[in-house]
């Protein structure tokens, strides 16, 4: 037996994966990582007792090669004498009507057809061929996309199945190398094919794995595989901790939630809003976990509210039109606080080079946010308003203004709660601040800034009057 068939042997018995004699349904492409899964699983299934059959499921989005793919795979079953079960589904029509990337949709598809053949023939576990390599890459792109702890983990070596809880998923190659897998491939002489679109630049996953390791394991860190993957195995461990004192908190409920740490908090609301439906992301938690009885659109006519127990619920909503409410700040005072649209705002101005300062307890998780602008940009007064049709802005780090619809679009901001959202134009009218996206390129701090505007805000709770008095704005 070959070092990588041991390995993976070891690997299922240490992590728990598989069972003696159990069924095992193999996910194969065709390509290399998950031809040697199906080989190394078929010298093992002898000594184990494992029930093999091979799946797999055609996208038809290359045409032959897809063709050619399916044929190798139906030839690899053959030869080692296993049975198979052959999908086929037009992704891109599907990503078309269901409004997905193709990526996105061939996911989906991909695994529904798994979780089927899995029930309809009484298969308890998938075995998939992700490895080492697939996981320093999801580690970027969700970066790159925002998550938290939990994401930022990466695949588990066991997992339910995102088409079907019941079926469990096994990844046995996670801490296998591509090259470990290659190798193997050329030493039994395993036939596999090259999925061309891996080449393609226009998907970020390729351009993730194409330009941007490359350039981190040449100039930032050689060792980027193994240095990843520890802290994803940490970040692991300290999601589970975190999900498991929200479970409990849920259950018994001995602290107010108010008193929890935040990650916690926002470990509790993200299971409530999982359950209710609402995608639970970073702004929806917040809003909700700083602002207790304070509703937020969720989608037309829906909004979620949590009570100061922490519980969350969904209540109907008049329908959002768009908001023609503004107001108008004179800044001739050098300091002053406003309310509008929900939200408290503080400001400043401060002559000089030298950088606020926030009061400890503005990094403590309370809700309390800030941006300095330079202050000679934004002129003698400041108008805040909501969201208007043909708004433009340029976000810091761009050269050109965009529609602020698109950027909400390209964040997934629903049409409820865009209109929510407070902007603030300068004195000529230029948009320089919108709420959750960075600060307008324009307004930026540099080298010629003379005074600063600070800017603080903070959402207005309903009841109690509390929310913004325990953090003060100090000057060094």
């Amino acid at each position: 037996m070959t070092d990588l068939t041991g390995r993976v042997e070891q690997t299922i018995f240490r992590r728990r994966l598989l069972r003696r004699g159990q069924a095992v349904l193999v996910a194969v492409s065709g390509g290399v990582d998950s031809m040697v899964l199906l080989r190394a699983l078929h010298r093992l299934a002898s000594r184990h007792g494992w029930r093999l059959t091979v799946a797999h499921f055609n996208h038809q989005l290359r045409g032959r090669s897809s063709d050619a793919d399916e044929n190798l795979v139906r030839r690899a079953a053959a030869g080692l004498g296993l049975p198979i079960v052959v999908g086929r589904a037009e992704v891109k029509s599907f990503a078309q009507k269901s409004k997905l990337s193709i990526e996105m949709a061939a996911r989906k598809l991909r695994h529904e057809f798994l979780a089927r053949t899995a029930r309809a023939r009484r298969i308890p576990a998938i075995a998939l061929a992700h490895h080492a390599g697939d996981q320093v890459e999801l580690f970027f792109l969700r970066i790159l996309r925002g998550t938290g702890s939990d994401g930022l983990a990466g695949m588990k070596w066991q997992s339910p199945s995102p088409a079907d809880a019941a079926v469990a998923l096994v990844r046995p190659l996670l801490d296998f190398e591509k090259a470990d897998l290659a190798g193997f491939a050329q030493q039994n002489r395993i036939r596999f094919r090259e999925d061309a679109s891996n080449d393609f630049v226009d998907f970020l996953r390729n351009r993730i794995r194409h330009e941007l390791l490359p350039l981190l394991r040449k100039k930032y860190q050689p060792g980027l595989n193994r240095v990843v993957l520890r802290l994803m195995e940490i970040l692991g461990a300290e999601s589970e901790w975190v999900a498991e004192a929200a479970r409990q908190w849920r259950g018994g409920r001995s602290r107010g939630f108010d008193t929890l740490p935040a990650a916690i908090q926002r470990r509790v609301l993200q299971r409530q809003l999982a359950g209710l439906g609402p995608v639970p992301d970073f702004e929806l938690v917040e809003q909700l976990r700083c602002a207790p009885d304070c509703p937020v659109s969720v989608a037309t006519g829906v909004a979620a509210i949590r009570d100061r127990l922490g519980r969350v619920t969904l209540r109907s909503s008049a329908r959002t039109e768009f908001n023609a409410g503004r107001r108008v700040v004179d800044l001739s005072g050098g300091a002053g606080r406003v309310e509008f649209g929900n939200k408290r705002f503080r400001w400043q101005i401060r002559v000089g080079k030298k950088r606020v300062q926030f009061g400890p307890r503005s990094v403590r998780g309370n809700g309390l946010a800030r941006e300095v602008f330079d202050a000679d940009r934004v002129g003698d007064r400041v108008t805040l308003r909501h969201w208007q049709p043909g708004d433009r802005f340029r976000p810091i780090g761009m050269k050109s203004p965009v529609k602020l619809q698109d950027l909400f679009t390209n964040r997934k901001i629903t049409a409820a709660r865009r209109r929510e959202l407070v902007v603030a134009a300068a004195a000529t009218g230029e948009i320089f601040w919108v709420e959750n996206l960075r600060i307008g390129e324009p307004f930026k701090l540099t080298s010629r800034t003379k005074r600063q505007f600070v800017w603080q805000w903070r959402p207005s709770a309903t009841r109690g009057g509390e929310a913004g008095r325990n953090a003060e704005l100090t000057v060094s």
